[in-house]
């Protein structure tokens, strides 16, 4: 059995990225959704800082700012 912190690990992982995806599906609901997406894109960056993948959370980081972007622009017109 893996040690208690991987298992934390993982699970915030899983986390992580069930609500990036959950979030995108509900993009279209609201512009909060978008903001839910961002921050699910956020965290799925710092769960890629903590097992060394680097370019994922490059990748990570930058959908989140565009995402933060999405979301004010939206605020910004409704």
């Amino acid at each position: 059995m893996p040690p208690p912190g991987r298992l934390v690990l993982t699970a915030f992982g899983v986390v992580a990225a069930a609500t990036m995806v959950g979030a995108y599906a509900l993009e279209s609901r609201g512009a909060v959704w978008v903001l839910v997406f961002a921050v699910g894109c956020a965290a799925t960056a710092v769960y890629g800082a903590l097992t060394g993948a680097w370019l994922f959370v490059v990748l990570e980081t930058v959908w989140a700012a565009i995402a933060v972007r999405r979301f004010s622009d939206r605020r910004r017109l409704s």
